[in-house]
This record gives structure tokens, sequence and C-alpha cells, in this order.
């Protein structure tokens, strides 16, 4: 139990603190912030509108909670931040339950610090875009139908049907929410799970069905063909087969970029192809759909980082079962303990990375004293997890992953404190905004990036709109950042 409340403790730390740290960074989290602001101004629930006009990039669940959020009065990056940090938070908790449950209280701790911690979910439960929310609720529901009754073999009896009936429907709203959340992808990404689920199928199709329907049903009466043509031929058809919209990737990069989510337990990996880690049907089956989950996000013309994230949570349970099962924990979790010692390298280029990308980033800086933190959480990690080789999992072992995994935090809590004010001024618009806002009345963009444009409107609460010949003031980029001209 104590351990357990240590892990939630540092997780509410990381998700929840610093949320307004930064303002609004790329060209997403403004724009989605803006819709969800107009939705709770205009009171219009169901058309989503970016500066007055229709955008039908994306179904409306994350509108919904940023315009919950602004209608609570919670401010700019907290309306809109905050109900994606506590649904990352949420699921995690239900992870750790289901995991617990499901396999045994190791197996529980060691998943949800590995995926709680992991650069990726981390993260992403941060920025205010779309990916956590159908994660999130796309998981709850795969979680439901692949770990309860019914399921992989499991026998049900009649005593207890009504409970599988309840489970079934559960899992169908939850799936219905993710379907709110991102369109059609969690059908595709969940469809092996209703090979094994059996008895909940039809529950859960049936009510992910009258869960998502009637807003794509009351939006297509609202807009017409207008919505149906760029919702679903647009941002679901052309972004899998078509390069038109700009995202083209080569095939590894869905694999690369989920390695790198784990971040800091990527040398666990190497535990995967250990004949006792995948001994073990539910871990086999998992095994797969990962490799399924790849290969349709490897094969599609369109691939951003983002798009690995639903994954993440089947890799975390392979992961700690293959770590649970291994004699010789100790050096595994140390070299996971020491790649938190390139945080403070991480931290020094993250805003010229996010700015200008990775491959044009000059670093010069030293590491100092953050190197200390990620030695210390090594030593501590090789003391606990030393058992003897010839021993199982141990309370100790236990230990030494909730380090590791308090130490992901306070490095990130590090992160926070000496990248955010950075990005602030460099990558985020929102403090050029504050220093000159009362310059702009009536001001145009010329030659500004997309990113900034998105976050200008934010800030502004209008549209800004691009210069003519002659039109002044003009908000111009000059060396790398914003001014007026």
């Amino acid at each position: 139990m104590l351990q357990k409340l240590c892990l939630i403790a540092a997780l509410v730390l990381l998700y929840l603190t610093n949320l307004g740290g930064v303002g609004f960074l790329g060209p997403d989290e403004p724009r989605y912030a803006s819709i969800g602001r107009e939705m709770a101004q205009s009171g219009d629930w169901i058309t989503p509108r970016l500066d007055g006009q229709p955008w039908f990039e994306k179904p409306p669940l994350l509108y919904w909670t940023t315009a919950a959020g602004n209608r609570l009065g919670l401010e700019d990056e907290w309306a809109a931040r905050l109900p994606v940090a506590l649904i990352g938070l949420l699921f995690l908790l239900f992870f750790y339950n289901t995991l617990e449950r499901e396999f045994n209280r190791r197996i529980a701790l060691t998943g949800t610090a590995i995926l709680g911690t992991s650069a990726g979910w981390a993260s992403l439960s941060f920025a205010a875009v779309t990916d956590m929310p159908m994660a999130a609720t796309m998981n709850a529901a795969m979680l439901i139908a692949l770990f309860g009754p019914q399921a992989l073999g499991a026998r049900s009896t009649g005593g207890r049907e009504s409970r599988y009936g309840a489970q079934g429907y559960l899992a169908g709203f939850l799936l219905g929410l993710a379907v709110l959340a991102k369109g059609f992808v969690p059908i595709v990404l969940i469809a092996p799970v209703f090979l094994v689920a059996r008895g909940k199928r039809m529950r859960m199709i049936l009510t992910c069905i009258a869960t998502a329907a009637p807003w794509y049903i009351l939006c297509y009466l609202q807009n017409g063909a207008a919505f149906w043509d760029e919702f679903f031929w647009k941002h679901h058809v052309s972004r899998f087969f078509s390069p038109a919209l700009e995202h083209v990737q080569p095939f590894w990069f869905p694999t690369a970029v989920l390695l790198g989510g784990l971040f800091p337990w990527i040398p666990l990996v190497g535990l995967i192809g250990r004949r006792r880690s995948l001994d073990d049907e539910r871990v086999r089956f998992l095994g797969l759909y990962l490799i399924y989950g790849l290969i349709f996000f490897s094969v599609s013309t369109n691939k951003l980082p983002a798009y690995v994230l639903p994954l993440m949570p089947a890799l975390a349970v392979v992961l700690a079962v293959a770590l649970e099962k291994t004699r010789a924990a100790a050096s595994w979790l140390v070299a996971c303990a020491l790649l938190l010692g390139l945080i403070p390298l991480i931290s020094a280029i993250l805003p010229e990375a996010l700015n200008t990308g990775i491959t044009h980033v000059q670093w010069n800086g030293g590491f100092g004293w953050p190197l200390l933190l990620p030695a210390a959480v090594a030593v501590a990690a090789w003391a606990l997890a030393k058992d003897d080789a010839d021993q199982e999992w141990s309370d100790r072992r236990r230990w030494a992953a909730l380090v590791i995994a308090i130490g992901s935090v306070a490095s990130v809590m590090y992160l926070k404190s000496s990248a955010f004010p950075v990005m602030d001024r460099t990558v985020s618009v929102r403090a050029f905004w504050r220093e000159h806002g009362s310059e702009t009345q009536g001001a145009c963009v010329d030659q500004v990036k997309r990113a900034w444009v998105y976050g200008l409107n934010y800030y502004a609460h209008r549209g800004i709109p691009d210069c003519i010949a002659g039109a002044s003031p003009r908000i111009v980029t000059k060396a790398g950042s914003l001014a007026v001209e």
C-alpha cells in the first residue's frame, strides 16, 4: 500500500503542476483551445468553429472538455490542459487496479510506473491535443474487454452473466468516447480485441454506436456533406493514403517513436524476446497487438509522433511482466536510471528543437549538478535490486522500480523549471503577446509560421489577417522571434 501511495503522489505531482508554465505550443494546442473556447461562448456544442468558421478536422470530445474548463472559470492553458491531464492520470489509476486484479500487485506497480513516467504518456498528458483522450478511453475499453471474463479463453457461469453484460456496455461506452475523441481510428485499433471478447462483442458495438452516433448525425444534419467530406474523406482516407497533408515519414518511424516514448525505460525492451517473458497467453496477445498496431501506423502514408500513444499501455504491461520474470533485474533497472542523465541535455536543447527541428540544434552547455540525481537514483536502484540471481522478483526490486519512477518525476520537474521559461519566450507566443498585445490593434501577420499564427489568434481572441501591401502595424519574424513593425 505504501508503494502505491508513493507512486500516486509522484504521478499527481507530475501531471497536475505547472500546467500553465508555458503558453500553448505548436499549431494544434492553440487551435483546439480556440475551438473549445468558442464552443463555450456560443453554446453550440455540435459544430466546432475556429474563428467563427466550421472546423471539421476532429470530433468534439476535446473541445467539450476545454469548453467545460472555460465555463468553470479556468484560464487559457489550464482550461485546455487540465482535463487532458486528469484523463491521463485517471487512466493510470484504472490501469493499476486492472493489472493488480488480473496479474498481481508487483506487475501493477511496475507497469503503472513505466507507463506513467514514460516520456510519451507524460508529455501527451500535458498537451491539449486529442491523442490522450482517445488513447485513454480506447485502452480502458480494451482492458475491460480483454482482461475480464469471457476473454482469452475465460469461461463464464450463468450466475455472473449480468456482470459480463455490464462490462461489455462499459467497454462500448468508453470506445464510443474514443470515437468522439479522434474519429474511427480506435475502431481499427481495437479490432483484434473483438476476436477474444466473445460475449462482449455485440454489447460493445451497440453501446459504442449509441454513444458516438448522435453527435455525428447532428453535425451532419447541421452542416451537410461538407462535414463528411472534410472529416472522413480528407482526415481519414486521405490521411492514410495520400501525401497531401505533408506528414510523410519512413516505414520505421512509428517504431522509433514508440521506443523513444518509453524514455527512460527503453533498456527494458531487451527483455521482450526472452522465452519466459512470453509464456503467458495474455502477454503473447498484447505482443501480437503491438505488432498489429505498428504495422497499421507504419503503412499509413502520413505519420505523426503522437499516433503511437495508444500502443503504450500494452507495451508497459509486456515490459512489466518481462521484468518480473527476469532473474537479474538490477542491471536493467540501473540502465533505465542512468538514462535520466540525459535530462539536462534534453532541457537545454528542447526549446530550440521545438522551434527549428532537432537537426538544427546546437548545444554548448554542460551537464553540471543535475547529473547528481540520476547517479543517486542508479545507485539506489542497484542497491535495492541486486538480489541473488536465483531469486524471482522481490519487494526490494519493487522499491527499485519505484525509485526510478520518482527520479523520473523529479527530473521532469527540473526540466519544466529550466525549459518552460525559455519555451514561453521562444516557442510559444504568449510572452510576446503579453508584452506587445497592446501594440497590435488592427495588426496583420507577415510571413509568420503557422504555429505562431494560431497562437496569436488564440491570445488575440480573433483571427489576425495576413498582411497586404502597405498595411501596418505588422507582426513579423525577426531573428527567429516575433516583432511588431
